[in-house]
């Protein structure tokens, strides 16, 4: 670990932590703190409406669990705290009406709800330090994408300590504008879907020929994550990779062909134009 991983990993050791519905993404983001060591359990709280997953909270991870969100903030220091919502956005209106006199105006807050705009979280907790998140499923297992940024009173400390609690869930990457959120809800936030459903027909393929579904998901699982990891060590341009395995006449050759005739480089395209659409609307309705 280099001198600058070792003082990033202090940025947190005295904050306190508040994660308002901690549903599957908010305990992604406990398990990444604690498995990190980034923090302590007595330094996270958390809310969540069902006892059952209060009682499972507290005994996996030995955080405090409140039943309101209103406690939960209202247990931290007013100062070198964060509040982290990560409620449904259909439930976001009734949470910020609930926070609205609770959450400080000095306490930072970081919103990875889709479609919930810095403005809407500013005015509503009148609070000028709102950082705002996308991340993705692969972060329940830390292998995440995170896109990021933050409003202008945010401090180059906070962004710091942002850029810490966001490595709890992989990588993470700061983006200039509000906007470039939506961009990267369509491309990384719901880029698994795109990855899913390619597994899906590719495994159903091998099927079709004549595999085992089991064997059919290893080999197409494997080639994914293969590919994945040669294209990134290999820093080479993904035309350039494609052309290295595309014989003449041969077998890629065949299957492109077919693809290009099927138009899936504009399905895709597309489909990430609309998930681009859909979340600028999503933040409208806010």
């Amino acid at each position: 670990m280099t001198q600058n991983e070792i003082e990033s990993t202090k940025l947190l050791e005295t904050k306190k932590l508040a994660f308002i519905g901690c549903g599957v993404m908010g305990e992604s983001i406990v398990a990444g703190l604690l498995r990190k060591k980034l923090v302590q359990p007595d330094q996270i709280v958390a809310s969540h409406p069902r006892k059952h997953r209060r009682e499972e909270l507290t005994e996996k991870y030995k955080i405090e669990v409140f039943e309101h969100n209103a406690d939960a903030v209202q247990s931290l220091p007013d100062n070198n705290s964060m509040v982290v919502f990560c409620v449904k956005p259909q439930r976001l209106t009734g949470v910020l009406d609930e926070l609205n006199q609770i959450v400080k105006s000095n306490q930072l807050v970081i919103s990875i709800i889709a479609g919930a705009t810095i403005e809407t979280l500013s005015t509503s907790l009148k609070n000028d330090f709102v950082v705002r998140a996308m991340p993705n499923t692969p972060s329940q297992i830390g292998q995440g994408m995170t896109a990021w940024t933050c409003a202008e009173k945010v401090t180059e400390e906070q962004k710091a300590q942002v850029k810490v609690l966001l490595t709890a869930l992989g990588k993470e990457l700061l983006v200039e504008t509000e906007n470039q959120i939506d961009m990267a809800t369509s491309l990384s936030a719901t880029g698994p879907t795109y990855i899913f459903m390619m597994m899906e027909a590719l495994t159903d393929a091998g099927v079709h020929m004549g595999f085992s579904r089991e064997v059919s998901k290893e080999l197409v699982q494997q080639t994914m994550l293969g590919s994945t990891l040669f294209a990134m060590e290999s820093h080479k341009h993904p035309a350039e990779l494609r052309n290295m395995v595309t014989s003449p006449g041969g077998t890629s050759a065949a299957a492109i062909y077919e693809m290009e005739k099927g138009t899936m480089r504009t399905v895709l395209s597309k489909a990430v134009y609309a998930a681009y659409k859909r979340a600028v609307e999503l933040g409208k309705k806010k």
